[in-house]
C-alpha cells in the first residue's frame, strides 16, 4: 500500500506551522522550468508534508505568470498523493462573509493566457474533469476546518479570472446572477486540471477575503482590508492543515473517486506515433501508463 503525503499549495503564511518536523526547503528540477519556489518538506504528526507557496515567497509572480505545469510536475516528482490548494478568494454570497472557508467542488474557467496541459502535440490526451476535486479529499478539508472552530461552507462554484486586475461590476455581477458561482479568484486553473492529469487527488479551499465588486454595503474590492482579512485567514488555515494527517491516515489506498487514474483511457495517440522528446517530460505526471 503507499504512503500518504500531503501537498498544500498557497501562500506563505500557511507552512509555518508547529509541529513539523525536519523542516527542509528542497529544490526540484522539472522539465517545464523551476517551481514557484523551493518546497518546504517535513512530517507533520507521522505523516509527510510538502508546502508550497504558489506566488513565490514575497510574492514575486503573478497568477497569469504562475508556473503551473513546474509546480505540478515537482510535487509529483516528490511522490505526493494529495493536493490541497488553499487561496484567498472573493464571494458571490452574502452568507459566505469574509474570514469563512469554502470548499471548492466546481470550476469555471476564464483563463485565457496559461498553459493548461502537459499533454499536446506528439502525445495527445483528454482527462475527464467533469468533478474536478476529490470529494475525500474534499470531506477531509471540511472536517479539518468544522473541528479548527471554522465557518466553511460545503460545495461551491469557483469562477477563475485571468487577473489581475479585479471584476468590473458589471462582470460581478453576471457572475453572480447569471452563472451561479459562489467565489472568484484567479489561481485554481489551471492548477486543477493538471492536478488531474498527474493523477493527484485535489481540494481546493476559498478562504474569502472580500464580496468582489457587487455588494452594494461594502463598493469595490480594497487590498488593503483584503490584507488584513488574510492574516486571520492564514492562522485558520493552519489550523486546517494541523488536521489533515490524522484524518487522511498514513496507508494510502486507491482513491474511491479515481483521481490517481485519471490517465487509464485517457491517452489517445497510437504508440508508435509517440514523440520520444514529449515522453520523456512526462515521466513524472503520466510515467504509470507510458
Amino acid at each position: 500500500m503507499a504512503q500518504t503525503k500531503i501537498a498544500v499549495i498557497g501562500g506563505s503564511g500557511i507552512y509555518d506551522i508547529d509541529g513539523l518536523e525536519t523542516p527542509q526547503w528542497v529544490t526540484v528540477e522539472t522539465p517545464w522550468g523551476a517551481p514557484s519556489d523551493q518546497i518546504l518538506t517535513g512530517t507533520l504528526d507521522g505523516i509527510e508534508m510538502a508546502f508550497l507557496p504558489r506566488h513565490g515567497r514575497g510574492h514575486v509572480h503573478s497568477p497569469t505568470e504562475v508556473p503551473y505545469r513546474a509546480n505540478i510536475d515537482a510535487l509529483k516528482r516528490l511522490r505526493v498523493t494529495d493536493v490541497i490548494s488553499v487561496s484567498a478568494c472573493g464571494s458571490f454570497r452574502e452568507h459566505m462573509a469574509p474570514g469563512d472557508f469554502v470548499v471548492v467542488d466546481q470550476f469555471i474557467d476564464r483563463t485565457f493566457a496559461r498553459e493548461k496541459s502537459f499533454f499536446g502535440t506528439g502525445c495527445v490526451a483528454h482527462v475527464n474533469v467533469a468533478h474536478p476535486t476529490c470529494p475525500r479529499l474534499g470531506d477531509a478539508c471540511e472536517s479539518a476546518a468544522r473541528t479548527a472552530g471554522i465557518t466553511v461552507h460545503r460545495d461551491g462554484t469557483y469562477l477563475a479570472m485571468e487577473g489581475p486586475q479585479f471584476s468590473t461590476l458589471a462582470e460581478s455581477t453576471i457572475y453572480r446572477e447569471q452563472w451561479g458561482c459562489d467565489v472568484i479568484g484567479m489561481t485554481n486553473m489551471p492548477e486543477a486540471k493538471l492536478a488531474r492529469e498527474a493523477e493527484l487527488c485535489y481540494a481546493s479551499v476559498a478562504m474569502v477575503t472580500d464580496y468582489d465588486s457587487w455588494h452594494p454595503d461594502h463598493g469595490e474590492v480594497d487590498v488593503t482590508a483584503i490584507i488584513a482579512t488574510l492574516t486571520g485567514n492564514a492562522e485558520k488555515a493552519r489550523a486546517l492543515v494541523k488536521g489533515l494527517p490524522a484524518l487522511l491516515g498514513a496507508d494510502r489506498a486507491p482513491c474511491p473517486h479515481g483521481c490517481d487514474r485519471a490517465l487509464d483511457h485517457a491517452i489517445l495517440t497510437a504508440p508508435e506515433k509517440r514523440d520520444p522528446q514529449v515522453l520523456a517530460k512526462l515521466d513524472a505526471v503520466a510515467g504509470r501508463v507510458l
